[in-house]
């Protein structure tokens, strides 16, 4: 799976916080499975373009 986070944009919007390394994987996975919701709502509404609403 590749990176959809940018670590260093995590970073400084968590700048007040300490950040664990395995975090990072674990919001990208978090992010691909929100992707992948998306696209299926699209999908089961005969659309192709994803939408804010498949949120």
């Amino acid at each position: 799976m590749s990176d959809l986070i940018v670590k260093a944009a995590v970073k400084d919007t968590l700048s007040d916080h300490n950040v664990s390394a395995d975090f990072y994987d674990a919001l990208n996975e978090a992010a691909a499975e929100l992707l992948d919701d998306a696209a299926k709502r699209a999908e089961a509404n005969d659309r192709k373009t994803v939408q804010p609403r498949d949120l």
